[in-house]
């Protein structure tokens, strides 16, 4: 299945929370949890800044899921994130039985764009998803988002060859060529 016109309204506001996540001080990531039927059931953005490397925004996506849905509500469910799953992400997805996912820029794309800005590596290997959860079912990236999303990593690593130096002076995503028309 591809990124459907419903899919890209999901992953501008994951968009949205990772520009959150930016402000707060976190690398840029942002996502969400949405039923079956459409209704979004959660959403966080990246806190891993805040003492616990751990808290992606996925993993708490996981965790909240396994605690308040049932199983066959979680297999039905769709997450929705502004990049890629690490592979910690990945493997808690699927330990819980998620549904789809569906991400706007891939793990490949923050790769070469962490390379890019001169920024550190993640300390995991940036694996595609199928590569930790092979039954998973991926649809991504989105390139509409790739210019905003990419903008988002530039901010947040000015120093290392990004353009900006603070996140404030970035433009909203809310009013971007990523939002859906």
């Amino acid at each position: 299945m591809a990124v459907s016109e419903a899919d890209r309204e999901y992953l501008a506001r994951c968009v949205e929370l990772a520009g959150e996540a930016l402000d707060h001080g976190d690398d840029p990531f942002g996502s969400m949890l949405v039923g079956a039927d459409g209704t979004v059931l959660f959403e966080d953005r990246n806190r891993a800044g805040e003492g616990d490397p751990t808290r992606h925004p996925e993993l708490a996506i996981a965790q909240w899921a396994v605690a308040h849905l049932p199983p066959d509500r979680r297999i039905g469910s769709t997450v929705y994130t502004s990049g890629e799953h690490c592979a910690m992400c990945a493997a808690a997805h699927a330990w819980v039985g998620l549904g789809r996912i569906v991400y706007a820029s891939s793990a490949a794309q923050l790769t070469e764009w962490l390379t890019e800005l001169h920024a550190p590596a993640a300390p995991v290997a940036p694996l595609p998803i199928t590569a930790v959860a092979p039954t998973a079912v991926v649809d991504g990236p989105a390139p509409e988002f790739e210019e905003d999303l990419k903008a988002l990593f530039r901010a947040r690593y000015p120093r290392r060859g990004g353009s900006e130096s603070d996140p404030s002076s970035r433009s909203t995503v809310t009013g971007s060529s990523a939002a859906p028309k």
